[in-house]
Formats: C-alpha cells, sequence, structure tokens
C-alpha cells in the first residue's frame, strides 16, 4: 500500500556548530547585566554598553537575553557586516540552539522566504542579523542588541527609503515595550553624547576578561622609514614582527582599508590619472584579471598600453591595495599560508565563513582585509596586528573623518592578544601626532572624546545641531539647475547663510554617469522639506537627514 502525503522541507542558513560554554561572569560582567536588567524593568531607557574590546561585551548580550528568554519574549541582535555573522551565529547557536533564525543579503531568497516565515510564526526566539533585520516580524520583541553600534554600515544611505538602524530600533523599542542595549568599544560622538546627558544609560566594562591587558600599539613614521632608505610597503619592525609570529605558529592580521593591486595608474610624463568614463574617481588596477576597475559603477576597461592623453608608454601603476599586500608578503614569506578578505574576495555566497574558519582553524597564518577584518572577530591566536595606511581616511573631506580613524584603529588593535599570549599592534603612518592616532595608541576613548566633542560643538556639528544633506544628480547642467532652485527656495524661506552649505559639486562629482551637486544644512529645517521644487524629468533629489557620509 502506497500513502502519498506532503511535507513542508524549510531551508536554514548554516552555522558551525561550537561549543560555547557559558563562563563564569566577571565583577563587571555581573554589575553590567544588573545594570541593564535594572533598566529592562524601570524606565527602559536605551543602554550603551561602552567596553573595551575583549571586555566580554557578548557574554553580556547572551546573559541578557535568557532573561529576556525566561520571561516569554523574543531578542533581536543586529552585527554591522555580513562577515561577522558567522562567527555570532555560532556563539548564539550553541547557546540558544535550534531557536535562532538568521536574517541578512548573503541568505538565498529561498532561505530568506523560510527563516522570514519562522520568526513570523513565532518558531524563532532569536533573530541575528544586518541591518534590514532591525525590521523582522518579531511579535514577542522584548530586547534589541545593536553589536559594534558606532558602524556607519547601520545606516541606510542609498535608495528612495533612508534611514539610520538605531533609530528604527529605537522607535521599535518604544512601541513594542522593548528595551535597546548598544554595544561598541568605540561608541559613535552622538551615542556617548546621550549617555552622558542622560537619555541614554551608561554602563562600562572597563577592562579585559581574565584581567588580559590590552595590546600594546607602536606607531611607526613611514616618512622616518623612507629616510632610513626603506622602499618597502612594511615598516622593518612590522617585518620582523610577522617573522616572529610565523616562527611562535601565532597568527597576524594586515589591515589596509584599501582594495585592489594598485589604487590609480599615472601617467609619468604628462601627469593623466586614468579616470572612470562614468564617475569622477580613479580607476583602480587590480591584478587578479589584469583589469581597470571603477569601485562605483563596476565599470571594468583594459589596462592601456599608451596614455590616452598623450600617447606616452609611460604608465605606472601607484598606491597599495590588499591584493598588492598579499602578493608582496607571499614573497616575503613563502612557507606561511596567507588568505585575503575583502569586497573581491567574498563575493561568492559562504566565502566570509570559509576564510574565517580557515583562520579560526589555524591552516591560515596572516590574514589581510579591508576594514571587515577590524570588527567582532575573536581569534584567540592572533597576537599581531599591522595596520598600513593608517592615516588614509583622516585626508576625506568629511566631519567624521577623525572619528573613523579612531574607531578603525582602535577596533582592529583589538583583534591581538585576546588569548593566552599578549598582543602586539604596529600601526603605520604619516602623520602619527594627529589626536586621533595618538588616542587610539593608548586605547583612550575619553581622551578622543573630549577633543572630538569640543571641535564639534565649536562648530556646530552633530550632535549639538541636525545635518541635512539635499543631493541632487541628473544630467550634466539639469541637476545644478536644480540644485541651485532649491537653494534660492530655501533662502526665500528664511534659511540663513551660516545654516547653508552650497549649492556645490559633491566631492565626488559624477556617479554611474550621473552629475552630482548638494547642500548641506545646519539646524531645524524640516518644515521645508516637504515643500521644496519638484525636480523636472531624470533628475532626481535625495534628502539624507543625518547624514553619515558627505561624498
Amino acid at each position: 500500500m502506497v500513502a502519498i502525503s506532503h511535507e513542508q522541507v524549510e531551508r536554514r542558513a548554516e552555522w558551525d556548530e561550537i561549543a560555547f560554554p557559558a563562563p563564569a561572569l566577571t565583577p563587571a560582567q555581573t554589575q553590567a547585566c544588573a545594570d541593564i536588567l535594572a533598566e529592562l524593568a524601570g524606565e527602559g531607557r536605551p543602554v550603551l554598553l561602552h567596553g573595551v574590546t575583549g571586555s566580554g561585551k557578548t557574554e553580556v548580550y547572551l546573559q541578557i537575553i535568557k532573561r529576556v528568554l525566561d520571561q516569554g519574549k523574543q531578542a533581536l541582535v543586529l552585527v554591522p557586516e555580513i562577515a561577522l555573522t558567522p562567527q555570532t551565529v555560532s556563539r548564539f547557536g550553541s547557546r540558544f540552539g535550534e531557536s535562532i533564525a538568521v536574517l541578512h543579503s548573503g541568505l538565498s531568497d529561498g532561505e530568506r522566504h523560510d527563516e522570514w516565515w519562522r520568526i513570523f510564526r513565532g518558531e524563532a526566539e532569536v533573530v541575528i542579523g544586518a541591518r534590514s533585520a532591525v525590521f523582522a516580524p518579531l511579535k514577542r520583541l522584548g530586547l534589541i542588541v545593536i553589536d559594534e553600534e558606532h558602524e556607519g554600515t547601520y545606516k541606510q544611505s542609498e535608495g528612495s527609503i533612508r534611514y539610520h538602524t538605531r533609530a528604527v530600533a529605537e522607535k521599535r523599542a518604544e512601541l513594542a515595550g522593548a528595551l535597546v542595549v548598544l554595544g561598541s568599544a568605540t561608541p559613535s560622538v552622538e551615542s556617548y553624547h546621550r549617555a552622558i546627558a542622560g537619555t541614554y544609560r551608561l554602563v562600562s566594562l572597563p577592562e579585559r576578561v581574565e584581567q588580559r591587558p590590552l595590546p600594546k600599539v607602536e606607531l611607526v613614521d613611514m616618512r622616518v622609514e623612507f629616510e632610513a632608505g626603506n622602499r618597502s610597503m612594511l615598516s622593518r619592525s612590522l617585518h620582523q614582527a610577522l617573522q616572529h609570529v610565523l616562527q611562535r605558529q601565532e597568527q597576524a592580521i594586515i589591515l589596509l582599508n584599501r582594495r585592489g593591486f594598485s589604487a590609480f595608474v599615472l601617467c609619468r610624463e604628462c601627469g593623466h590619472v586614468l579616470q572612470c568614463e562614468n564617475c569622477s574617481v580613479s580607476m583602480t588596477y587590480h591584478k587578479a584579471d589584469g583589469k581597470m576597475h571603477c569601485h562605483y559603477c563596476t565599470a571594468r576597461q583594459e589596462l592601456p598600453e599608451k596614455c590616452p592623453n598623450c600617447a606616452s608608454r609611460y604608465l605606472r601603476q601607484f598606491g597599495v591595495g590588499t591584493e598588492q599586500v598579499q602578493e608582496v608578503l607571499k614573497k616575503m614569506f613563502p612557507q606561511a599560508e596567507i588568505k585575503r578578505m575583502d569586497a573581491d574576495t567574498t563575493r561568492r555566497k559562504g566565502a566570509h565563513r570559509a576564510i574565517l574558519k580557515s583562520f579560526a582553524a589555524g591552516r591560515t597564518h596572516i590574514l589581510i582585509g579591508t576594514q571587515m577584518v577590524a570588527k567582532g572577530l575573536d581569534f584567540p591566536n592572533v597576537t599581531l596586528v599591522g595596520v598600513l595606511s593608517a592615516d588614509l581616511s583622516l585626508n576625506l573631506p568629511d566631519i567624521r573623518a577623525s572619528e573613523r580613524t579612531f574607531q578603525l584603529l582602535t577596533q582592529v588593535a583589538g583583534r591581538a592578544g585576546r588569548g593566552d599570549r599578549p598582543g602586539r599592534v604596529i600601526i603605520q603612518c604619516y602623520d602619527p601626532a594627529h589626536f586621533a592616532i595618538q588616542a587610539a595608541k593608548e586605547h583612550d576613548y575619553r581622551r578622543f572624546f573630549r577633543q572630538e566633542i569640543s571641535f564639534r560643538r565649536q562648530m556646530g556639528y552633530p550632535p549639538f545641531a541636525e545635518l541635512v544633506r539635499i543631493l541632487c544628480t541628473g544630467p550634466e547642467g539639469a541637476a545644478e539647475k536644480h540644485i541651485r532652485q532649491i537653494g534660492k527656495f530655501l533662502k526665500d524661506n528664511g534659511v540663513t547663510q551660516d545654516q547653508l552649505y552650497g549649492p556645490a559639486p559633491a566631492p565626488i562629482g559624477k556617479i554611474k554617469g550621473r552629475h552630482r551637486w548638494q547642500i548641506v544644512l545646519k539646524g531645524d529645517v524640516h518644515h521645508l522639506l516637504p515643500n521644496l521644487p519638484v525636480p523636472g524629468n531624470n533628475v532626481h533629489v535625495a534628502i539624507d537627514v543625518d547624514p553619515l557620509f558627505l561624498l
């Protein structure tokens, strides 16, 4: 006898099943849990958990989540990068088993569909995901954790709907009667200012677990290296430190926040830099396919034999990217297994997981990467972190350049010395006296905050005033014409000269063939935004309140 039946088989996101037993809490962790639970049972203010790298913030999250689940409620845990998801899911999966669900853009459509419905039906008690998971359909929401809350990836800055995950989370928590916990070793200036003002509750973890010391940070002035005859991308100190790490069978992380092989190609005869035809940016050379890439519109072209401007053959590559670092290190240390983690090596599904799994198993000795290697990774055998061109981001035309530099350096430094062996960090730069770099050297957030908040107060920048960016894109001439109409409208309606910056071309004047003009407003101008002049055909206006990026 044959019986026909229907059974629904759901696809599940995969993770490595690794045992993470609950450790005994340190006194600081115990106090942090008590403070957060008091807020959960009391006023319900958002909590800023400020803990140095390696202080055990994740264990605090796990303890609080367990208490929330015991109350019959659900928890949402947000991480800034897909790269962090495998390690985070493994950690939470070992504690909460099949009751977790995962949501991020790295899932297939089928996996995302099935996870969403599991959450909607209430079968998942803990949801882990990136930015968009803040909209997960949790019906018994009791807690939202935003890990590494300072990260810019929490801001949706493209498309027709622009939002900051933190603001959405706070509104969801308010509607659901839930608590928001923001965690970071380097909180955003705005969040820390709110904590000092009492809008958030400030909870601190000032030391690493088991009283492990923070890694010693050494600054190397590359101008001195050049004067000493060192033309290598590695300082003598970093080269020697890598040798020692490999000899001791330890691991190292090298950060360079620039992918590709060479940053740009320049003609040494006329000075022409090869640029993208669609964007106002230089093309980046990638040796893997031997082509020039645009990192904004994904255009590719062959490396020309002659300069398109003067027909000279003296084309040379300048600037170092992660691809070139990997090639150089393989020549220096042929016995070492060296992998690279950036946007080029992690395009395929599961690539993040495979790279990190190899590193966790010790099969990879040196991991090279862009900023994704600076966030949340916890590998006890990493005793050395090297940073190349640490002051790259200081020169960007952005009010948050110093903040991002401090955060990146402090975060990546925190990857070293998380096990039983002490860590060492070597930061190569050309401006070691800059206050952001000096504060990162000392792992001193308060020192950085005091100087940065003074500058923000003096200039009237966030958190002391709100910024609004109006970006107009379109054909050449049309975008400029319309942004000037908007500028005239704003002035006619009372916006003063010290509130209005522009109209002016955006720092990157053209992307994907569309010219870009912008106005940046300071202060309360919300009442004017709905009545801005309507753009004509093929002209688009984007309004970004509290923009994190102004390029």
